[in-house]
């Protein structure tokens, strides 16, 4: 049998290595659900005591008891536990009263709407910052041990479901004398396995890979429960009852269908085994969809069954193209009108990938600058490009297809001449019990011979004189059963060679095949990624949530009127953001020169939020300088502040300035 050139075996191994590199590269789970807020604000500082917590995330979550914990100074939770849906996208958990002073951490971890979890922390302080050794989670939520085995079951799960499917979908629709092939078989069946294998993996770490992290908990029937629950466990679940509905298909296929010799028999059988493995393939399909990407985000009832489209079309070309290679290499012959058909299947999938995935690059991205500026988008990007390497391999098979139609044609010539040949070698091909039976028989056989021969034959035929004929005839038969398997395998293998458009489309559907085991890992990833669309709205969300202007510094001449009426304020506020603020206010002579004022007052008003003004009485502290501690900006905006000053009894006025504060 003729090896793998050199070329592909390094093209195999370069696929090989990339497939890794992305494996490697792959870290946890990102987040699909951002915190775009919370209440009270992220490094806020507030002068009472809040009775809850509440967060405000980019989309749906779902949360447990202990999904959200408060830890005071000491590291001691003071929340009740018991989480509450506020509306929309925002939760809340209670606190206890009589909260002290000091910088409180809040931690959560929930689950987003596409079945991701998400984890992190944050602090606020009551009354002042204080220092505190509250801990935090020490690993992000989806990783470590369990995040792992969570990530190689989620792979084993999508090419299972392919080679399932496509292999089901090649038999009956491209080649149904390959239900009888054990090769092929090997492939669906193989590919169920996996499918269920990795089903029950992900069933059971679910509860773990969201929770806490532990290896442990993988077992722990109390959290199994509490999957079953959740969307993600009834999407497991009736995967598995799928699954057995798709053991019965795969039994029927490979038993009953491949028996079939009646024509019309077959033919109605084939029509139900279409129409059933239609619906469950396409049920197992939405077991994806309705759980991940689809499920959420913009025009989810319309994404989910496109989402299954294009899964079905994935598992058409991609399980069709292993099961055509697998039967290229291991099946003793395949017509050509197989592989033409499959070319016409392959086509039609490859259109529905198209429609399909440009809609879902629009909605998953969104925009330009997230195709490129997301990881999302730059995977999608890499995605493409594999999609064109592979349809131009495609070509190629295409091309080597036409080759194969016309090289069948003396295919019975060449087979033939094999035969002939190889009956010419069972003709000069005896047992070796054979040849002792030969020799004793042979007639005149030599009379110096016999008494040479006869020493040998008797010394070595004493044991086989032990024994009936029947036993010695059996051997020899067996031998000789061998011996035609050995040579018959043999003969399939020449046969396969000996065809040139046969040899060149394994190749190219090698290739493919290589290409098409990265893309589905590229896509796996990409199931696992924040979509660029989803990342950019909250990071524009985050962004206008936490935007700080710094401290604030403002300079305002003012001119009472009166005598020595005339100077200049110096406004300094600091941290400048939403929360509490430190305000020092310097009056000085046109000289520069301290300038000590009856009076000074300030005000805030925000007009877009019809908020103020917001009257702020400032301590005298020294000559020229008047300090005002815990001044609260409420939101963010473009505050008119205005300044107070009195030189007089009588003398006095107010100067403005708009500023951005928050």
């Amino acid at each position: 049998m003729k090896t793998i050139a050199p070329r592909f075996r390094h093209l195999l191994l370069l696929l090989l290595a990339v497939t890794g590199a992305l494996l490697a590269g792959a870290a946890p789970v990102s987040a699909h659900a951002a915190l775009t807020g919370s209440d009270p604000k992220q490094g806020a500082v507030v002068e009472q005591a809040p009775t809850r917590v509440s967060l405000t995330f980019s989309e749906e979550v779902a949360m447990s008891a202990g999904s959200v914990r408060v830890l005071d100074p000491a590291g001691k939770r003071v929340d009740t536990g018991k989480t509450t849906d506020l509306g929309g996208t925002t939760y809340g958990v209670p606190l206890h009263s009589g909260l002290p002073d000091g910088t409180f951490t809040v931690a959560y971890q929930v689950v987003s709407a596409d079945s991701h979890p998400v984890s992190g922390a944050f602090t606020f302080s009551i009354g002042a910052p204080s220092k505190t050794t509250a801990p935090l989670p020490d690993q992000t939520a989806g990783g470590g041990v369990v995040g792992g085995l969570y990530g190689i079951a989620r792979y084993l799960s999508y090419g299972g479901f392919i080679l399932t499917v496509g292999g089901a979908a090649f038999v009956l629709a491209c080649w149904p004398r390959g239900a009888g092939v054990r090769p092929v078989q090997r492939v669906v069946v193989g590919g169920w396995i996996t499918l269920t294998g990795a089903t029950l993996a992900m069933l059971l770490t679910r509860g773990s890979y969201t929770g806490s992290g532990a290896v442990g908990d993988i077992f722990d029937l109390t959290l199994l429960g509490q999957v079953l629950q959740t969307k993600s466990g009834a999407a497991l679940v009736s995967r598995l009852l799928l699954l057995a509905a798709a053991a019965l298909f795969i039994a029927v296929l490979f038993g009953a269908y491949e028996k079939r010799t009646d024509p019309k028999e077959k033919k109605d059988l084939t029509f139900g085994l279409a129409i059933g493995g239609a619906v469950v393939a396409a049920g197992l399909a939405a077991t994806w969809a309705m759980a991940e990407h689809a499920s959420t985000g913009i025009q989810a009832g319309l994404a989910m069954p496109v989402d299954v489209l294009h899964l079905l079309a994935v598992a058409a070309w991609l399980g069709g193209l292993a099961t055509l290679l697998v039967a290229l290499y291991r099946a003793p012959s395949i017509e050509a009108t197989a592989v033409r058909r499959f070319s016409r299947v392959a086509f039609c999938a490859v259109s529905t990938l198209a429609a399909t995935g440009l809609y879902q690059s629009w909605r998953q991205v969104g925009s330009w600058s997230a195709l490129t500026g997301t990881r999302y988008g730059q995977l999608l990007l890499l995605k493409i490009g594999l999609v064109a390497v592979l349809v131009g391999v495609a070509w190629i098979s295409r091309k080597w297809t036409g080759r194969l139609s016309e090289d069948l044609a003396p295919e019975a010539a060449a087979t033939s001449l094999i035969e002939e040949r190889t009956r010419s070698e069972e003709a000069v091909t005896v047992p070796t019990g054979g040849t002792s039976k030969g020799s004793s028989s042979s007639g005149e056989g030599g009379s110096g011979d016999t008494g040479s021969g006869s020493g040998g034959d008797t010394g070595s035929g004493a044991g086989i004189d032990t024994r009936s004929g029947s036993d010695v005839d059996d051997e020899r038969s067996a031998q000789l059963a061998r011996q035609r398997a050995a040579l018959a395998t043999a003969r399939e293998k020449r046969i396969r060679d000996a065809d040139p458009g046969r040899s060149g489309l394994r190749r190219s559907v090698l290739t493919e095949a290589g290409v098409a085991v990265v893309l589905l890992v590229v896509t796996t990833v990409l199931t696992s990624t924040e979509p660029g669309r989803t990342e950019e709205e909250a990071k524009a969300v985050t962004a206008a949530a936490t935007q700080r202007s710094g401290p604030l510094s403002l300079k305002l001449p003012f001119d009472t009127g009166g005598q020595d009426g005339k100077g200049t304020l110096l406004l300094d506020m600091d941290p400048g953001r939403t929360g509490s603020n430190d305000m020092h206010i310097y009056v000085e002579r046109p000289n520069g020169k301290a300038f000590d004022v009856p009076e000074v007052k300030v005000s805030f008003t925000l007009a877009a939020k019809k908020l103020g003004p917001l009257p702020v009485v400032p301590d005298h502290i020294t000559t020229g300088h008047w300090s005002a501690s815990g001044v609260q900006i409420p939101v963010a905006g473009d505050w008119k502040i205005a300044i107070t000053v009195r030189t007089s009894d009588i003398d006095q006025v107010t100067v403005n300035k708009n500023a951005k504060i928050g």
